[in-house]
């Protein structure tokens, strides 16, 4: 086997991230939440954003963020509740260990490396890159209350008090306190299409 068959397996348990979905908002009433992948995509923008406004290297950041949710594809995800009575992190860190295998060892060691600083928090982009994991999971939160899924202001108050850097919380504010934050971004962009007719 050469490396790039370990490359292919891994790429198609990459793919795999879009069929894995949220298991959390189903406790609040959301028949089919959003996937990992959209989760990985957004929450690797936000963690660019913030790792910019915070003057830590944004592209590192980003990084974290596009891999820190592989193991879902193996341990499935995993809500507050059950992991009660599960020990997820140590899941995590054997299907990661086993995951990146597939990958040249310099590789793979680089971004296990990159995962743990956001799983220990012990660097600044660590630090960013969770705080764009929770953020993102906020904001999603936030359009299910909208849509009328009154249970998940749980996940919006529970990374109201776990956000670390001042830019996550000022967002976060300015998001809580918007009555339509689903549709602000389009606000005011229609163009008229139609003219009066003279009368």
């Amino acid at each position: 086997m050469t490396k790039y068959d370990g490359l292919k397996k891994l790429l198609s348990e990459m793919l795999m991230q879009k069929r894995v979905r949220h298991l959390g908002v189903k406790l609040a009433g959301i028949a089919i939440p959003d996937s990992i992948a959209d989760h990985v995509a957004v929450s690797a923008q936000i963690a660019y954003i913030l790792g910019y406004l915070e003057g830590v290297d944004p592209e590192k950041c980003a990084i974290i963020n596009l891999f820190h949710d592989l193991h879902t594809t193996r341990i499935g995800d995993h809500h507050k509740i059950s992991s009660r009575y599960l020990k997820t992190n140590e899941a995590e860190v054997a299907a990661e260990d086993e995951q990146y295998a597939n990958l040249p060892e310099k590789l793979a060691k680089n971004i296990k490396t990159l995962i743990n600083q956001k799983r220990k928090r012990d660097t600044k982009e660590g630090i960013v890159a969770q705080d764009a994991d929770w953020l993102e999971q906020a904001i999603q939160a936030k359009a299910y209350v909208e849509l009328g899924y009154k249970g998940c202001q749980n996940w919006i108050d529970n990374v109201e008090a776990a956000l670390e850097t001042e830019s996550a919380k000022r967002l976060l504010e300015l998001i809580k306190s918007d009555p339509d934050f689903i549709n602000c971004w389009w606000i005011g962009l229609k163009k008229m299409t139609y003219t009066k007719l003279d009368s």
